[in-house]
């Protein structure tokens, strides 16, 4: 064959070498967290907190984690940083009081900690680099590895992940404790009921707010890092990004079907419960089928009104409704017993080994083990 024949299938050739190196950043890569066993302290430290930033919006992926961080410090650099903040300290307290290093390393109790950094931020009324909430997001991240280890042992008896609910009880004690008119801690007005709007529909803007819904689970607000944040769920799995989109659109129809408040609706405060019950159910409790996916649709639709009735009740004592709907809600499926829906239960700690892109060798590999799942 002469050389000009030959020239043509480089480029083929080419690309498919990129394609496969850009899917070796897809899925949990485990292969990047294989080889860093080896490595100095602080770049395992580093993966492991990568890991914890992904661990938000339940992804398990240093990737994903390095372009949500980058997400946030777009949208608020002093968010990022609380955040980073409330990361790194419950990490390094889950570390000093001994919990096996396999937990660690997944993030396990990094996104806690990071989520009530976050929101102690969202909820200041002080604007930016109040350096004094840097100490409420230390207290706060290192509070909920203490919370997570008592619930631990109890939720494990039922198979049921801690989730957030670390996140939720030391977010809710801290904004009870500081109270509405704290000198050293103000906050916004809080716990404002989510119904009774009647205004006209603004439909661009109710678009918007179905994909800021995503970006609402890391107290963000602003398109473009919320796409950015949905990227990054893709990348680890387009399964569970497609029922985040899912499950935010089911929130907004939610919301419009109770009259909640357009400025709810348009910002995505009122559909973010619904992603997180969507993606929980159809893209990580359970493995992708017809059932379980309707499964995810009516959690999604049960977490989004929950959401709303619990914004309502929490307003009368000025208190937000933060993640409780979603995290109670899955965790209420998650205790479903029929068989039609329970025999695709995941057990906890494993994420389903068909929701990730796979390079061609892995494909290989995938068909070639035949050991059971």
């Amino acid at each position: 064959m002469s050389p000009a024949e030959k020239s043509p299938q480089r480029p083929a050739g080419l690309k498919q070498q990129l394609l496969q190196k850009l899917l070796y950043c897809t899925g949990d890569m485990q292969h990047l967290h294989t080889y860093l066993q080896d490595q100095a302290f602080s770049v395992q430290l580093l993966e492991w907190s990568l890991r914890g930033v992904s661990g938000v919006i339940m992804v398990d992926n240093p990737v994903s984690g390095a372009l949500i961080l980058t997400a946030l410090t777009l949208s608020s650099r002093w968010q990022a940083l609380l955040g980073s903040t409330g990361l790194l300290t419950s990490t390094i307290t889950a570390i000093i009081i001994g919990h096996e290093r396999a937990e660690v390393s997944r993030g396990q109790f990094g996104y806690n900690g990071m989520l009530v950094a976050l929101l102690i931020g969202a909820s200041s009324s002080a604007g930016d680099w109040y350096w004094w909430l840097l100490l409420s997001a230390c207290l706060g991240g290192a509070t909920t590895v203490f919370v997570s280890s008592g619930l631990a042992p109890v939720l494990g008896r039922w198979d049921l992940p801690v989730s957030v609910f670390p996140f939720n009880t030391i977010l809710l004690l801290y904004l009870a404790c500081i109270g509405t008119h704290n000198p050293y801690y103000p906050v916004l007005p809080l716990g404002v009921p989510l119904s009774t709007n009647n205004t006209e529909l603004n439909m661009p803007q109710l678009l918007k707010g179905v994909v800021l819904g995503v970006g609402q689970i890391y107290a963000c607000d602003a398109l473009g890092p919320t796409l950015l944040i949905l990227f990054a769920v893709l990348i680890f799995s387009p399964i569970m990004a497609v029922h985040a989109l899912l499950g935010s659109g089911i929130g907004t129809l939610a919301g419009l079907s109770v009259a909640v408040r357009h400025d709810a609706l348009y910002s995505g405060l009122s559909s973010f419960n619904g992603a997180l019950g969507c993606m929980a159910v159809g893209g990580l409790m359970f493995t992708l089928n017809w059932k379980t996916h309707v499964f995810s649709i009516v959690c999604a639709f049960l977490s989004s009104y929950a959401d709303i009735a619990f914004s309502n009740v929490l307003a009368t004592v000025c208190l937000p409704a933060s993640s409780w709907a979603a995290t109670l809600t899955v965790t209420l499926m998650l205790l479903v017993s029929g068989p039609a829906l329970s025999s695709y239960r995941v057990p906890t700690g494993r994420n389903p080994p068909d929701h990730y892109l796979h390079t061609p060798n892995q494909c290989t590999e995938d068909n070639t083990d035949s050991s059971p799942v």
